[in-house]
């Protein structure tokens, strides 16, 4: 069992994490999660010591995650994300001047390989995209919201957030703000910008029924649509397009930038359009292209 003045501890270092990052539910269990279980390890070895989770040192850690590793046989994921917990977690106490030391300082996470990102074929993105009854105010918004987010390989976040105002059909570009509040401009392309056109022109007014907003995309009343909102509409049009694989808002950004490079766009031109800051986070989609040149290598090669 925890004792009280660690449970206290944990409280306010979660309920700052969800005050300054807005983190799930979720996220921020298993960061409790985390430092219970690390307080229960205390409590059985450390506790003789008097140690606790704010008076443990770098050797005490170090000591737990050999037990997590040896014992627990935590995989190198789960030794990963603790380490980010107790990472956040002595940061938060350091800033509090709780801590003088951060014990975590000379913990490393383990290197953990670079998994292939989920994708969709070419031929599930158009039944995707087609699943829509754009007879209806609201499926014309959702085939808008579906062409955008494929055509401009958006996040999310940046999809649902989108103002009108950052909308320029003129020109068939759209004005992203992105993390780090930083800038970019993204192509649409003729299709997208035609679909968008559509919406702007009969369907919005039609949802907003006289009521005004500034977001490009509306619920049914007139609000700001959530992230989760959307995930549920794009779940709901993937079953109906006949798609098994599990989908998400974020798998056709990853369509997005796979089907760019495996029609011979240049890397650095999927790191601007996806706004990545690091070339290297863009390079992850160099392997799901490499695997695309191996396949036609094995169907077209005579020794393949």
């Amino acid at each position: 069992m925890t004792d009280r003045s660690c449970d206290v501890l944990i409280d306010q270092f979660t309920d700052s994490l969800w005050l300054s990052d807005g983190l799930s539910k979720n996220t921020i269990e298993s960061y409790r999660r985390d430092l219970v279980q690390l307080d229960i390890w205390l409590s059985k070895y450390g506790r003789k010591d008097n140690l606790s989770l704010s008076t443990l040192d770098s050797t005490d850690l170090q000591a737990y995650f050999a037990h997590r590793i040896s014992v627990d046989r935590a995989s190198p994921k789960t030794t990963a994300r603790l380490t980010s917990t107790l990472k956040r977690f002595y940061q938060y106490l350091l800033r509090e001047k709780l801590l003088e030391v951060d014990p975590s300082a000379a913990i490393d996470a383990p290197k953990l390989p670079r998994s292939l990102p989920k994708s969709l074929s070419e031929a599930d993105v158009e039944s995707l995209l087609a699943a829509p009854d754009v007879e209806t105010p609201l499926g014309l918004r959702d085939r808008a919201m579906l062409e955008t987010l494929y055509a401009a390989g958006l996040r999310v976040t940046e999809l649902v957030g989108l103002p009108l105002a950052q909308l320029s059909l003129n020109q068939q570009v759209v004005r992203v703000m992105g993390k780090g509040s930083k800038e970019r401009l993204v192509p649409l392309g003729e299709v997208a910008a035609e679909w968008l056109t559509r919406y702007i022109s009969t369907a919005r007014n039609q949802i907003l029924d006289g009521r005004t907003s500034n977001d490009l995309f509306i619920t049914v009343r007139g609000a700001t649509m959530s992230r989760q909102m959307f995930w549920n509409i794009i779940k709901r049009y993937a079953i109906k397009a006949g798609i098994s694989a599990t989908i998400s808002p974020h798998v056709l950004r990853h369509a997005f930038a796979t089907h760019l490079i495996n029609h011979g766009a240049d890397l650095r031109v999927v790191q601007l359009l996806l706004g990545h800051a690091d070339i290297t986070t863009t390079q992850i989609y160099t392997h799901v292209a490499r695997e695309r040149l191996k396949a036609i290598h094995a169907e077209h090669h005579p020794r393949g």
